[in-house]
């Protein structure tokens, strides 16, 4: 009597963890403009007062230098993810290979057929999915500049603004061409990341890849072919169009699990089967180094900043005059910001900058009130003794206990 067969163990599959990251990843985008810290977005560029939200907090136009620095680092962190990682970006986490997986998962389930002669029917709904899909995109994109609560209430009203408008229909009709005619040729022909990546891919990247030593197990199925959305063919080496999105992998394992054999394709850090000892070579560790050198210097600069700024300005619409006493009165205009996440309250003073002496302010220099990242403009004279020579003064803001917080210099001729 035969012993009877073993049963086929289901194969671990990696398009249900794939799917999971590309909804995790949606719903992040989709979210983080609804969410808010002490009154303010998570993340959001506001236009109008030249301000950037970001994880709790408000950063002005003066303060560019840590944009530069946020620049830079996501700049490292991307050669340094794409030299680790190679394409798992694209396969996993990119929305235009969310969309084109979502927009082919629909044309699915409305048993769509590309080619074929499809009814007028579902031609139509399926350009509607595509249309309110592309609108939803260019909405999400426009609540990261405009709060998505202001955003429908403006958008209800008719209120909306003309650029606003062309934004969201300018956006909204290059995603609709996107899913209806170009798809999957982005990846393999216009974007320019997937041209970018060779560069940076040595063998330490890693990469879905059919060792030599398995291809004389391959059974010429051709389900990895079939199943690659890039329709390539794995079993002739790496190739550029290649998102690693594992399609392949999971199709090569179901046929081989039918034979209890383990599957020929896997994902590996390089060709030369070293595993993850592969990344600790010199370009690696340097990058890392400078990518978290640079976390770290930013994360000082944003927590260690001034708790407010100070800008000083000579009037340029009100000229200086002499007065019946003879001192001077200078109009002068300050901008106050609160950089911090509570209300305050502050005062200016002015002193000469040669020997200190106080000198008389008039205006709205006390009792300036201001909410968490609050910015102000004020209006005020300052007056000061008629000299022939430059007079160089330093305006000092205080906070309500009388401790210094930032200070400007002005010069008075």
């Amino acid at each position: 009597m035969s012993e009877p067969s073993c049963p086929t163990r289901a194969p671990a599959l990696l398009s249900p963890w794939r799917r999971r990251c590309q909804w995790g990843a949606t719903l992040l985008l989709l979210l983080i403009p609804w969410f808010r810290i002490k009154g303010d977005s998570l993340l959001r560029v506001d236009i109008p007062e030249l301000s950037l939200y970001f994880f709790g907090q408000t950063l002005r136009i003066e303060e560019l230098y840590l944009v530069l620095l946020f620049s830079l680092l996501l700049t490292l962190g991307f050669l340094l993810i794409t030299m680790v990682l190679g394409r798992v970006w694209c396969g996993w986490l990119c929305p235009q290979t969310t969309l084109t997986d979502l927009a082919e998962w629909f044309a699915r389930r409305l048993k769509f057929k590309p080619g074929r002669d499809n009814s007028l029917f579902k031609k139509s709904v399926l350009h509607c999915f595509y249309l309110l899909l592309a609108l939803l995109v260019s909405a999400n994109l426009l609540w990261y500049f405009i709060e998505p609560q202001v955003f429908f209430i403006k958008l209800a009203s008719g209120q909306m603004h003309y650029a606003t408008w062309i934004c969201l229909v300018l956006v909204a009709t290059i995603i609709y061409l996107d899913m209806a005619l170009i798809r999957r040729l982005m990846c393999s022909e216009f974007c320019p990341y997937g041209r970018f990546q060779t560069t940076l891919a040595d063998e330490t990247t890693l990469a879905l890849h059919l060792p030599e030593s398995e291809l004389v197990r391959c059974i010429e199925c051709n389900s990895c072919v079939q199943v690659c959305p890039m329709e390539i063919d794995i079993r002739c080496g790496y190739q550029v169009e290649c998102i690693n999105c594992g399609r392949c992998l999971d199709a090569c394992r179901q046929v081989m699990a039918k034979r209890n054999q383990p599957g020929l394709i896997s994902y590996s850090f390089g060709t030369s089967g070293k595993g993850v000892k592969a990344l600790f070579n010199v370009r690696t560790l340097l990058l890392s180094m400078a990518t978290l050198a640079l976390s770290v210097i930013l994360v000082f600069a944003v927590y260690q900043r001034p708790e407010a700024s100070l800008k000083i300005s000579v009037s340029h619409t009100v000229a200086s005059r002499v007065l019946q006493d003879g001192s001077r009165a200078t109009f002068f205009n300050a901008w106050v910001n609160n950089r911090s996440n509570k209300n305050a309250s502050y005062e200016i003073i002015a002193r000469q900058a040669a020997n200190a002496n106080p000198l008389t302010l008039k205006g709205q220099p006390n009792g300036i009130t201001l909410g968490p990242g609050g910015n102000l403009r004020i209006d005020f004279v300052l007056i000061t003794p008629v000299s022939e020579a430059r007079l160089e003064v330093d305006f000092i803001l205080l906070d309500q206990t009388g401790s210094e917080l930032a200070n400007a210099r002005a010069y008075i001729d």
